[in-house]
């Protein structure tokens, strides 16, 4: 198992991760979820041993590995600019990390190593949907290509962790799924554990087993793709994911007999929301907006709904739906305050109709 444990790193004097801390068990694929910039590829860096934390450990099964250098590792790393050597055609760019090993029992045996690896890329390019392109140049190949030569690469050794560094991210959509598909078929048939690092939450959400949402510079939020869609908990990671809207809001009172809900206004009304926080009366709060799985008369996690009247500004068509931009109607003669709420419908209503639809309102950290 690999463990972080209270890792910190400061980049050009700036903290840029603080208290870094998670496990990736045998055969988990986690992902790493955050914005640009916020510390994903540095966390990768920092376990291949290719960059150093300022304080707290990287272990191994309970290995420190401060003192292994990265070659020792054992660790693949997969990067989204593929990484192949262009004078190498395909054979021998996946065969690379083999012939480096030739003297390790581990990978190949001494007496027949040219055949092993011969065996050992010939399966890797049938996993990968690219037998019969041993000898092909790199150079002459598609992006999609190109990448699934680099993830067999990364097999090869047979490695104890593969990492992903954004490796879709030049892809276009449709070669995407395809090959987002294809890495979690072998990571479910290898069962090596892996991390994968990205910005788009549809490749979080398709691949990993747990999500792990990055913060300025802190994990605020680590469990299953479920449980995080159902209950984002802080309004940057339902932001990130793109979980329903998020509004501001006015605490006005607490309702006593009511346990822990408390009445708040916002541009569509006053609701009374239920909320495991401590607000004080006029304070700020963030809140989770979201229309219901189905139209039951409750939300996801048995609320009742609540109705809100929204002037419809623009309608955009979805596949099997219309996406509607709306705000809220003017409430008490004030001014609505700026902006609006993305909702989806089966018919598409016409700039300029009130509508009245059914939402779910949460709130958030």
């Amino acid at each position: 198992m690999l463990e972080l444990r209270n890792v910190v790193k400061s980049y050009e004097g700036k903290p840029l991760l603080t208290d870094i801390s998670f496990t990736v068990a045998e055969g988990e694929t986690i992902c790493l979820l955050g914005a640009s910039g916020s510390g994903k590829s540095t966390i990768l860096r920092m376990i291949a041993g290719l960059d150093f934390p300022d304080r707290g450990a990287i272990l191994l099964n309970n290995l420190d590995l401060a003192q292994t250098p990265p070659h020792l590792r054992d660790f693949g790393l997969v990067f989204q600019d593929y990484g192949l050597f262009p004078h190498l055609n395909v054979f021998d760019n996946i065969a690379f990390g083999l012939r480096m090993r030739q003297s390790s029992a581990r990978f190949i045996s001494r007496g027949n190593a040219n055949e092993e690896i011969k065996q050992r890329v010939t399966s890797l390019l049938e996993q990968v949907n690219l037998s019969g392109f041993d000898s092909r140049k790199v150079t002459d190949l598609s992006g999609g290509e190109q990448q699934r030569v680099a993830l067999a690469r990364a097999l090869a050794p047979s490695p104890r962790l593969l990492m992903f560094d954004e490796p879709l991210g030049a892809l276009d959509r449709s070669l995407k799924e395809d090959l987002l598909n294809e890495i979690r078929s072998i990571l479910h048939q290898t069962k090596i554990p892996a991390i994968y690092v990205t910005h788009d939450q549809e490749e979080a959400f398709a691949i990993a087993d747990r999500i792990l949402v990055l913060h300025e510079g802190t994990i605020i939020r680590d469990a299953a793709p479920q449980e995080i869609w159902r209950d984002p908990k802080f309004a940057a990671v339902a932001k990130l994911l793109g979980i329903g809207n998020i509004i501001e809001a006015e605490v006005l009172e607490m309702q006593k007999e009511e346990g822990r809900k408390q009445n708040v206004k916002t541009q569509f009304g006053i609701f009374a929301v239920e909320c495991p926080h401590s607000h004080q009366i006029g304070e700020r709060v963030s809140l989770l907006v979201q229309q219901p799985p189905s139209p039951s008369g409750e939300g996801r996690g048995g609320e009742v709904l609540e109705e809100i009247q929204l002037t419809v500004e623009d309608v955009l068509f979805k596949q099997d739906q219309f996406q509607v931009k709306a705000r809220g109607v003017v409430l008490t003669g004030e001014a609505v305050s700026k902006g609006g709420i993305v909702i989806h419908m089966k018919d598409a209503p016409k700039v300029g109709d009130v509508i009245t639809v059914q939402v779910q309102v949460k709130c958030l950290s």
